[in-house]
């Protein structure tokens, strides 16, 4: 289905060809002066400098020829040469009608098969989720949706982080406790026992012991380092200890995941990329792109058009030891072999686009990634408390990402109890809903690149520009449908008519801006424009609703209409919440 600005471009044009002009001038875009027209056409100006005519004499002109098109309420032609456009009712009925009738109210799937890999989530194995992984989580789960809503093949990866100096913390930790585990008698030649020596629990607890600990005592970060280089060694006991941290951690973060409403294709980690690396690393070598420098082994990735320093990018340190520079080039390796995307996109945060520069220009300088491969960084800012710094807890520490879910679910059942419309249990499965949609449209309603402030009181508002409010309107919705199938009609036999009134024309018109809101979510990675869409549309609901008598109206033709154009706006707010992550409830 054409999205609705090209369809009256090109009737436009089709004016302006009649009338002797180039097409190309007859372009429609959004008015900017929504009080006189609804679209506008500015091509008059350019194409006057061409003709050498009067702008004004040739928007005369189009508007003359458009005039007597049914498509159209009016054309106006206004000096100095601008064509205001207005709809016809007939028109915009038919089109709204048509989006009702398709499964995705408009929207089309691209053209070409791509397979596209989306790299988000990010977190540290053996450490509990806290709010810094939020952003990544929801901004990739929303994208990786809209993406596939499209038509691209995407394969989601967590891509844990398991592979550094935290892995040599953990294990000399356990070590210093617990000494007589198998896993540390290098004499042993056994079976490694199936069941890990600590529960997630322990687990979490063992890991900031050990950091704190490296800070302190030399000699124990020293052992530490030691430890996490005969892991990436692959000394046999440690690889098995790092299994059972793998396996206990990913059961907690799956269940923490899913909690949020986000879900992932593949569990990999850094760890998964070290096969890859001894074959990495001599190639590079051999081929000339790496070099010594100071012990380590680097690749030059500057270049002669950059305005500020690029500096190598770091394949091995001096001990031999892997970094993030070597496993993320490493994972590109598998992930091209594998699944040879078009597309590789990371949702990180954006004080890591330094890191991202020298990984990607690397891969694309040593042959790792094709040149015809994207790859893309999609950075995001930092969430923020009242205060304009990170968010942290009452106490200042880092929030664990559970208890903030708490927290908001906690606020949203005693304002849903207050209503006394529910039972506990309906309010308790209600409020979960609602917490999500609070604290997901809280996020990406934000351009993601930008920091912003987490407002509880704010994101869990049933007013304003909030995910409850949003609900809200949608719940309203099924609300009135409940009462019309209650009154022994059906839904699937109304049929819209042409807008009666002001506010019912504005919502088939926000509706029409659907296909628009997606196509430009989609090429741009950006979920906050789905959210300006779906408030703009609620907000032109609820405008319709408080002038509108639907369930009163006599005419049961218009009533019939009124329903559809519900039923229909309906439709299109449950589609883009569930590709921003969250869903409504039945009741509120």
């Amino acid at each position: 289905m054409n999205k609705i600005l090209d369809v009256i471009s090109e009737e436009v044009q089709k004016a302006f060809e009649k009338k002797g002009y180039d097409p190309k001038y007859g372009k429609v875009g959004l008015s900017n002066r929504p009080d006189l027209c609804e679209y506008q056409c500015n091509g008059a100006m350019a194409c006057a400098k061409v003709y050498k005519k009067a702008p004004f004499m040739i928007s005369d002109e189009i508007a003359e020829e458009l005039n007597s098109n049914t498509m159209f309420e009016s054309v106006v032609s206004v000096k100095p040469g601008f064509l205001n456009i207005k709809l016809s009712g007939a028109f915009l009925n038919d089109y709204v009608t048509k989006m009702g009738e398709d499964s995705k109210y408009g929207v089309s799937e691209v053209e070409e098969d791509r397979t596209v890999m989306l790299d988000f989530g990010g977190p540290n194995v053996a450490k509990p989720l806290h709010v810094g992984h939020l952003r990544s989580a929801i901004i990739g789960e929303s994208v990786k949706r809209i993406l596939r809503f499209k038509g691209d093949k995407v394969i989601g990866d967590v891509h844990l982080g398991d592979w550094g100096l935290q892995m040599g913390l953990i294990i000399t930790e356990l070590k210093s406790r617990k000494p007589e585990l198998v896993y540390f008698d290098d004499s042993y030649m056994g079976e490694y026992p199936t069941e890990a020596p600590f529960t997630i629990a322990e687990l979490e607890e063992i890991y900031p012991t050990a950091s704190a600990k490296s800070k302190e005592d030399v000699s124990y970060k020293e052992e530490a380092l030691k430890a996490t280089v005969e892991v990436q060694k692959g000394k046999p006991g440690y690889r098995a200890l790092l299994n059972h941290i793998l396996n206990v951690s990913v059961t907690d973060l799956k269940k923490n995941y899913e909690n949020l409403g986000v879900s992932f294709d593949l569990w990999k980690g850094e760890s998964d990329a070290d096969p890859y690396i001894p074959d990495m690393v001599k190639k590079m070598r051999d081929e000339g792109f790496a070099y010594e420098s100071d012990g380590a082994l680097v690749v030059d990735v500057k270049e002669e058009s950059d305005t500020k320093e690029i500096p190598p990018c770091m394949i091995l340190k001096s001990d031999g030891a892997a970094l993030y520079d070597t496993t993320d080039l490493a994972t590109l390796i598998w992930r091209m072999n594998d699944y040879n995307p078009d597309e590789v996109i990371y949702v990180v945060d954006k004080r890591q686009e330094l890191h991202f520069i020298q990984v990607f220009r690397c891969a694309k300088k040593t042959g790792i990634v094709p040149a015809d491969k994207k790859l893309t960084f999609l950075g995001f800012g930092t969430m923020n408390g009242k205060d304009g710094k990170p968010f942290k807890t009452r106490e200042g520490g880092v929030m664990r990402l559970e208890h903030l879910l708490t927290s908001i679910n906690e606020e949203m059942a005693a304002k849903i109890a207050d209503n006394n419309t529910m039972s506990k249990d309906e309010a308790e499965k209600t409020a979960k809903i609602v917490a999500l949609a609070a604290i997901k449209y809280g996020d990406l309603s934000n351009q993601a690149s930008k920091d912003y402030v987490f407002d509880i009181d704010r994101f869990t508002s049933f007013e304003g520009n909030t995910g409850p409010y949003i609900l809200y309107t949608i719940v309203r919705i099924k609300s009135i449908l409940a009462k019309y199938k209650e009154s022994g009609k059906n839904i699937a036999n109304c049929k819209l008519l042409a807008p009666k009134k002001d506010s019912e024309k504005e919502l088939m018109l926000a509706l029409t801006k659907y296909a628009p809101a997606i196509d430009s979510a989609y090429e741009e990675l950006a979920p906050h424009k789905i959210c300006a869409y779906i408030y703009e549309l609620s907000n032109a609901l609820n405008h319709f609703y408080h002038e509108t008598k639907i369930m009163g109206e006599e005419d049961a033709d218009r009533q019939a209409s009124y329903v559809k154009l519900l039923d229909i706006t309906r439709g299109v707010l449950e589609q883009a919440i569930d590709l921003l992550g969250f869903e409504a409830p039945e009741r509120m």
